[in-house]
């Protein structure tokens, strides 16, 4: 018999946050499934999303692989290309390059024939794109080059969920792109869930299509989201505690009163955080709980004491379906992205 540990990924609450955001706007859907589609596996999940207009990711190599399977839509390197092989590659199967730099310009001399590219202007974020006062030769150079089909204007924002907003990069960029009636692709979930002004012809959404809020103030059943990935386990043993004794590594939990605990078969080698702090929660027996010490490679330690009837073999939910992931991450002091792309190879994936 296997580890119990195992990621689930159900295909159907894919399909439905892609159709909330089919209720959100009207613009063309560039899903994002980067990261191996933030964990939940790349081809899967652009086979649950197919019907997107577009796919965005990092990996030539993640883009061949879609374009092997058959997928013929739109195709974006977020990051571009990162050399003249790559950018022929892209050229020979029909890849859309981001170009953030000019040294990419350059590699557009190595393309056998013409692509579609994305530009990206830095409205304040200051991580990648030409600046603003850049843009007009850039463009000018772009409009004369033989390997360029296609311009669409794009631009990436730092505050979207956030109170601070978009209203400065949103008229910055907008006063930049005024004199080119080009496509253009603003909105990440955030911006597309709140700000209408910003889906353009191209909206980018990410976490939103996994089922999480992009918000901290925001819940994704508030948004009618549904998680498409629930990590679970087992408990694999219990241990009965008296006042004052420890738990785990680093003894940071000492129990105060008598208490029972089960040790789950889930650690910080499957991606669970290891920093998550006493009190993270987690649903045994779909009873809420929380977790107890230091999370350890293999293992991790959870509260019974309120959950009598749980014992060796009851299910233990770290996150998903009855368990936000946001939640997790909030405790954790992280974000729910990272926990989904954290999870590691030794975990089966069931779909």
């Amino acid at each position: 018999m296997s580890r119990p540990i195992q990621a689930h990924i159900d295909p159907s609450a894919l399909e439905h946050n892609l159709q909330m955001v089919r209720r959100v706007t009207a613009a063309r859907v560039m899903a994002v499934i980067k990261a191996n589609g933030y964990g939940h596996g790349l081809l899967r999940v652009a086979e649950a999303l197919s019907a997107a207009e577009g796919f965005a990711l990092l990996d030539i190599q993640d883009a061949l692989r879609l374009r092997e399977a058959g997928y013929r839509q739109t195709i974006l390197l977020l990051e571009g290309v990162f050399d003249a092989d790559d950018m022929v590659l892209a050229a020979q199967h029909d890849l859309t390059c981001v170009l953030h730099s000019a040294w990419q310009i350059e590699l557009l001399d190595a393309c056998p024939r013409a692509l579609d590219v994305w530009l990206k202007i830095n409205t304040g974020m200051n991580r990648l794109g030409f600046a603003p006062q850049q843009v007009a030769q850039v463009m000018e150079r772009l409009r004369r080059h033989r390997a360029v089909r296609d311009i669409t204007l794009m631009t990436h924002f730092a505050n979207a969920d956030e109170a601070r907003g978009v209203a400065d990069p949103l008229a910055l960029f907008n006063a930049v792109a005024a004199p080119y009636r080009l496509p253009r692709s603003l909105g990440n979930s955030a911006a597309l869930l709140r700000y209408s002004q910003t889906h353009g012809d191209w909206v980018r959404p990410g976490i939103m299509l996994y089922g999480a809020s992009p918000f901290a103030d925001t819940s994704a059943k508030q948004l009618g989201l549904r998680p498409a990935m629930t990590l679970s386990s087992r408990i694999i043993a219990t241990q009965q505690l008296r006042a004052g004794d420890e738990v785990g590594y680093g003894a940071l939990f000492r129990a105060g009163h008598d208490m029972r605990i089960g040790i789950v078969a889930c650690g910080y080698a499957d991606g669970y955080p290891r920093h998550a702090p006493n009190g993270t929660p987690v649903s045994v027996d779909g009873q809420s709980t929380s977790t107890l010490g230091r999370v350890s490679m293999d293992m991790l330690y959870v509260d019974l004491t309120a959950i009598p009837d749980a014992d060796v073999g009851s299910k233990v939910v770290l996150w998903g379906e009855g368990l936000p992931i946001e939640q997790v991450a909030n405790a954790a002091g992280t974000i729910s992205y990272e926990l989904m792309c954290a999870l590691t190879a030794r975990v089966p994936v069931r779909y």
